[in-house]
């Protein structure tokens, strides 16, 4: 079942989506890119996919995008718009685990916002670098949370392959895990004339990837009995 709720911001009224699991374990607040929509595939996807997993998914469409603008004003609009909408979702869920994460610049934002109150981040897609300026880097943006952080990164991603990132973060983080899509660039759609088989299968990567990091986070592995 989808609901729509209204968030306010200092920069305008901002709306969640909200598809709900029948039997919650944990939240997913995911933030869009910054010229995309939630109606981006891998967003609806994990919004169709993941109440199944027991995870509630709530994309979050920034104030800008409610006024027909494609662009934000500044990063800085985004981290007022998504501050509010965190808050809100702790409000409505205080005793479940709320995840978050987003695309591209939403990923952005998710990791900029981390506190000692978020489980764990999703980064879908997460700009590494601007297309063709790799001395641009937003790596510090990533590895500054300290809580555990998924990357889930297309192989051809002009953004930053995975490639880039393991050459670019060393020594790797023990809380970063990175997933790496096969032949995606920066959507990680699968492109139009696509095989269903080579479709289902991407599919199925992503949304097991996503559905096992907030399994593995809320449900560790039991520690080793000591002798």
């Amino acid at each position: 079942m989808m609901e729509r709720l209204a968030v306010a911001t200092p920069d305008g009224v901002g709306e969640l989506v909200l598809d709900a699991a029948v039997a919650p374990r944990a939240g997913l607040l995911l933030g869009h890119g910054a010229g995309s929509d939630i109606e981006g595939w891998d967003l609806a996807l994990l919004a169709r996919e993941l109440p199944a997993h027991g995870v509630i998914v709530a994309r979050y469409r920034q104030p800008h995008r409610m006024v027909g603008r494609k662009l934000p004003g500044s990063t800085a609009s985004l981290d007022r718009g998504w501050t509010p909408a965190v808050a809100a979702l702790r409000e409505r869920w205080p005793d479940l685990p709320l995840f978050v994460g987003g695309h591209s610049a939403g990923a952005r934002t998710a990791c900029r916002g981390f506190d000692a109150q978020t489980p764990g981040v999703v980064a879908l897609s997460f700009p590494l670098h601007p297309p063709g300026q790799p001395a641009k880097s937003r790596v510090a943006e990533l590895i500054g949370v300290t809580g555990p952080v998924l990357v889930v990164q297309g192989s051809r991603d002009t953004f930053g392959t995975p490639g880039e990132f393991r050459a670019s973060i060393d020594p790797w983080p023990q809380n970063l895990r990175l997933v790496e899509v096969p032949d995606a660039t920066h959507p990680l759609a699968p492109v139009r004339n696509a095989p269903a088989e080579a479709v289902e299968a991407r599919e199925r990567l992503v949304v097991a990837a996503v559905a096992d990091f907030i399994d593995g986070v809320i449900r560790p592995p039991a520690a080793a009995a000591t002798p």
